[in-house]
Protein backbone atom coordinates (compact mmCIF):
# COMPACT_ATOMS: atom_id res chain seq x y z
CA UNK A 1 0.00 0.00 0.00
CA UNK A 2 1.04 3.41 -1.10
CA UNK A 3 1.95 5.93 1.53
CA UNK A 4 -0.91 8.17 -0.22
CA UNK A 5 -3.45 5.47 0.18
CA UNK A 6 -2.91 4.64 3.07
CA UNK A 7 -3.41 8.86 4.54
CA UNK A 8 -6.29 8.56 2.16
CA UNK A 9 -7.69 5.56 4.75
CA UNK A 10 -6.58 7.12 7.76
CA UNK A 11 -8.46 10.28 7.11
CA UNK A 12 -11.50 8.51 5.57
CA UNK A 13 -11.94 6.40 8.87
CA UNK A 14 -11.24 9.75 10.90
CA UNK A 15 -13.58 11.64 8.89
CA UNK A 16 -16.71 8.39 9.25
CA UNK A 17 -15.23 8.65 13.45
CA UNK A 18 -16.55 11.85 13.21
CA UNK A 19 -19.42 11.97 11.55
CA UNK A 20 -20.41 9.11 14.13
CA UNK A 21 -19.75 11.13 16.90
CA UNK A 22 -21.76 14.03 15.71
CA UNK A 23 -24.58 12.07 14.55
CA UNK A 24 -24.91 11.15 18.13
CA UNK A 25 -25.44 14.87 19.30
CA UNK A 26 -27.90 14.96 16.95
CA UNK A 27 -30.08 12.49 17.90
CA UNK A 28 -33.10 13.29 19.72
CA UNK A 29 -33.23 12.95 23.27
CA UNK A 30 -36.47 11.33 23.47
CA UNK A 31 -35.01 8.61 21.59
CA UNK A 32 -31.97 7.63 23.90
CA UNK A 33 -34.85 7.75 26.93
CA UNK A 34 -36.13 4.53 26.38
CA UNK A 35 -34.96 1.52 28.32
CA UNK A 36 -34.47 -0.34 25.49
CA UNK A 37 -31.62 2.29 24.06
CA UNK A 38 -30.47 2.45 27.52
CA UNK A 39 -30.28 -1.61 28.61
CA UNK A 40 -28.57 -2.49 24.61
CA UNK A 41 -26.12 0.27 25.26
CA UNK A 42 -25.16 -1.23 28.82
CA UNK A 43 -24.49 -4.59 26.87
CA UNK A 44 -23.06 -3.20 23.67
CA UNK A 45 -20.65 -1.07 25.97
CA UNK A 46 -19.64 -4.97 28.07
CA UNK A 47 -19.29 -7.03 25.36
CA UNK A 48 -16.78 -4.50 23.73
CA UNK A 49 -14.40 -3.99 26.61
CA UNK A 50 -14.36 -8.11 26.79
CA UNK A 51 -13.56 -8.68 23.73
CA UNK A 52 -10.60 -6.02 24.17
CA UNK A 53 -9.87 -7.77 26.95
CA UNK A 54 -10.23 -11.29 25.09
CA UNK A 55 -7.95 -10.22 22.35
CA UNK A 56 -5.44 -7.99 24.21
CA UNK A 57 -4.71 -10.96 26.43
CA UNK A 58 -4.20 -13.90 24.41
CA UNK A 59 -3.85 -12.39 20.96
CA UNK A 60 -0.75 -12.49 19.10
CA UNK A 61 -1.10 -10.75 15.54
CA UNK A 62 -3.05 -13.26 14.03
CA UNK A 63 -2.41 -16.22 16.38
CA UNK A 64 -3.20 -17.33 20.00
CA UNK A 65 -0.87 -17.01 22.51
CA UNK A 66 -0.90 -18.22 26.20
CA UNK A 67 1.54 -16.08 28.39
CA UNK A 68 1.93 -14.23 31.54
CA UNK A 69 -0.99 -12.13 30.82
CA UNK A 70 -3.61 -14.71 30.94
CA UNK A 71 -2.52 -15.36 34.78
CA UNK A 72 -2.20 -12.11 35.50
CA UNK A 73 -5.66 -11.26 34.39
CA UNK A 74 -6.70 -14.03 36.38
CA UNK A 75 -5.51 -12.61 39.31
CA UNK A 76 -6.88 -9.70 38.85
CA UNK A 77 -10.45 -11.37 38.32
CA UNK A 78 -10.10 -12.67 41.52
CA UNK A 79 -8.98 -9.33 43.17
CA UNK A 80 -11.89 -7.33 41.77
CA UNK A 81 -14.20 -10.08 42.72
CA UNK A 82 -13.09 -9.37 46.36
CA UNK A 83 -13.60 -5.76 45.99
CA UNK A 84 -9.83 -4.77 45.75
CA UNK A 85 -9.44 -0.81 44.60
CA UNK A 86 -8.53 -0.82 40.98
CA UNK A 87 -4.62 0.35 41.64
CA UNK A 88 -4.45 -2.67 43.78
CA UNK A 89 -5.93 -4.96 40.96
CA UNK A 90 -3.02 -3.34 38.28
CA UNK A 91 -0.52 -3.56 40.58
CA UNK A 92 -1.29 -7.37 41.69
CA UNK A 93 -1.70 -8.02 37.64
CA UNK A 94 1.53 -6.40 37.40
CA UNK A 95 3.72 -7.89 40.15
CA UNK A 96 1.88 -11.13 38.52
CA UNK A 97 3.16 -11.04 34.90
CA UNK A 98 6.73 -9.71 35.51
CA UNK A 99 7.28 -12.37 38.33
CA UNK A 100 5.95 -15.14 35.60
CA UNK A 101 7.92 -13.59 33.24
CA UNK A 102 11.19 -13.75 35.49
CA UNK A 103 10.60 -17.16 36.09
CA UNK A 104 10.51 -17.99 32.29
CA UNK A 105 7.07 -17.83 31.00
CA UNK A 106 7.41 -15.69 27.93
Amino acid sequence: MSDAALWATVVAASLVCLALKLSGHLIPEHWLASDRVARTAALVTASLLAALVAVQTVGDGQGITLDARLPALGVAAVALALRAPFLVVVILAAATAAGLRALGLP
